[in-house]
């Protein structure tokens, strides 16, 4: 029960507040894409007396950051603590939802219709440009949100591509029990409490046909490690 009316808290606490943090990126949009605003996301974690312990630092060369995903916390930690104009790589249906989807489209992130055939096409493009404007690209290589246990989802081949066309040094980012700290199915919060884990950054050699899914193991066995050491048997 306790869980519950945490996660409810929490709720509350983004539709309150993200809508400020909206309008003030509307006014400031001009100025690095209202980062300045986009940076308040950190008092989510203040309010609901949340802490992710980070382990390790943010190198500001790489050009690409490949993370997991499990809960909506996960962007708001990276756009709240990351020291960089951060531009998403986000599903297109995402920025048409009402109000909340221009979190998305005020800060032009880029935003892909999966559907469409040119799709990678209009994300290389897109990458290009905020790549030009200093902007370093954030992607979900799992595609969607895992349910937070011991492994991580599939990787899919859209980090891949961005990182072998542009030539794009990487930085991996593990983040562990942020979903259990804030799940929207149901709404809970079980614990406040989480893990992030910042990789080295490194520029693969694409002359390895193998190179992304030495990365994906490489980020599987880190983050089945820290999740074992985060929530040890009873």
């Amino acid at each position: 029960m306790l869980a519950k009316i945490r996660g409810i808290f929490a709720t509350l606490t983004i539709l309150v507040y993200l809508p400020v943090i909206i309008l003030q990126i509307f006014f400031t949009r001009h100025r690095q894409n209202g980062r300045k605003a986009r940076l308040q996301c950190r008092y989510f974690f203040s309010l609901n007396g949340f802490h992710i312990e980070r382990i390790g630092e943010f190198d500001t060369s790489a050009q690409l950051i490949v993370l997991n995903h499990q809960s909506v916390n996960d962007i708001m930690f990276l756009e709240g603590f990351h020291p960089s104009n951060i531009c998403w790589v986000a599903k297109k249906q995402l920025g048409e939802v009402p109000l909340y989807g221009l979190a998305l489209t005020l800060p032009e992130m880029i935003l892909i219709d999966r559907e469409d055939k040119n799709g990678i096409i209009f994300l290389l493009k897109q990458a290009k440009e905020k790549l030009a404007q200093n902007r370093p690209i954030v992607i979900f290589p799992e595609g969607t949100r895992g349910r937070g246990n011991e492994k991580l989802l599939p990787f899919k081949p859209g980090a891949k591509i961005l990182a072998q066309k542009l030539n794009l040094k990487i930085q991996p980012i593990l983040l562990i029990n942020t979903r259990k700290m804030y799940d929207t199915s149901p709404i809970s919060s079980q614990t406040s409490k989480a893990r992030m884990v910042v990789l080295e950054a490194f520029t693969p050699d694409f002359s390895d046909e193998g190179w992304y899914e030495k990365l994906e193991s490489l980020m599987q066995e880190t983050y089945a490690k820290h999740y074992a050491e985060c929530n040890p048997n009873p």
